[in-house]
């Protein structure tokens, strides 16, 4: 037996250490050595999770992050476009008048008829001539595209406006130019025809239009405004006749009433006269049956 002895001391990390009497250090249970080899046998495995994961776990939220801000941006774009589109509806869709093609109709006839381009109406020539059927034709066409020029003019410098600080969408500055161009040809189309009918009448066929334009348009407000004043004037009457007749016929309803209530007034004071009468009779009939019955019992 040895002289010396093993104490056992316990380290803060848990192992163990035994160390003899005389001060050395013997082994360590969970020295290096110990270690490898209970991880060669299996008794210990690490564990973890690969980095890997982490760095596609984050790229899948970043790629549903793009997707959700893709989204909510075509979105707003969307109602954007809807709501510019309903602000200004279609003003925009606009059509030439049937004058245009009525033009090109009485054009082709006025043509049959020997009427030929360019040339000035001769003195003296009839209203009713190919000329002058015409140059009428193509004045009522002008004046019918007076509302169409004046609202691209109007609305010219507000879409333009709009478009340069992207205030509107592309399908409405599209429509707009399309109907822009629409006008721009008509009113160069009517100048050309004018000087075939007209040398020269191009250059104020449009200011003649505009003229004539105003004056239907006056006439058609004062002749709206006295239609106006006819009918208020009707309804007044009308009003004043339905006024007097329902006055009629209260007074009619009052002298009905009051008669039926003076009839209803006869009647009662008739039926209290008869009562009272049937009254009397009876109390008289009762005191002479009683003076008889009396008169008999003395005998």
């Amino acid at each position: 037996m040895s002289d010396s002895y093993e104490e056992a001391t316990v380290n803060p990390d848990g192992s163990t250490t035994f160390e003899d009497t005389a001060g050395q250090e013997s082994f360590n249970e969970t020295g290096s050595g110990g270690a490898e080899e209970m991880l060669n046998d299996g008794e210990i495995e690490a564990t973890g999770i690969d980095p890997a994961f982490y760095l596609l776990g984050a790229a899948a939220v970043i790629v549903l992050l793009v997707a959700l801000i893709i989204r909510r941006q075509r979105k707003k774009t969307e109602d954007t476009d809807d709501f510019f589109s309903n602000l200004d509806g279609d003003k925009f869709n606009l059509k030439l008048p049937a004058a245009v093609d009525e033009y090109y109709a009485i054009k082709e006839k006025a043509i049959q008829s020997g009427w030929q381009p360019g040339q000035r109406a001769a003195p003296g020539t009839p209203p009713s001539g190919p000329h002058r059927v015409l140059a009428q034709a193509l004045m009522k066409r002008c004046i019918a595209d007076i509302p169409l020029v004046t609202h691209i003019q109007k609305e010219s410098s507000g879409m333009n406006k709009l478009y340069s600080n992207s205030m509107c969408s592309v399908k409405q500055w599209r429509t707009y130019e399309a109907a822009e161009a629409m006008v721009s040809a008509e009113v160069d189309e009517v100048r050309q025809e004018a000087d075939e009918i007209e040398p020269g009448w191009s250059g104020v066929i449009w200011r003649q239009a505009m003229q004539y334009h105003n004056m239907l348009k006056n006439k058609q407000e004062m002749e709206a405004k006295q239609k106006a004043a006819l009918a208020e004037k009707k309804k007044a009457e009308e009003d004043k006749v339905l006024a007097e007749k329902r006055k009629v016929e209260a007074e009619e309803a009052r002298v009905l009433a009051a008669e039926k209530a003076a009839a209803e007034l006869i009647a009662a004071e008739d039926r209290e006269k008869q009562s009272k009468s049937a009254f009397s009779s009876k109390e008289g009939g009762m005191k002479k049956g009683f003076l008889n019955s009396g008169s008999a019992k003395k005998k």
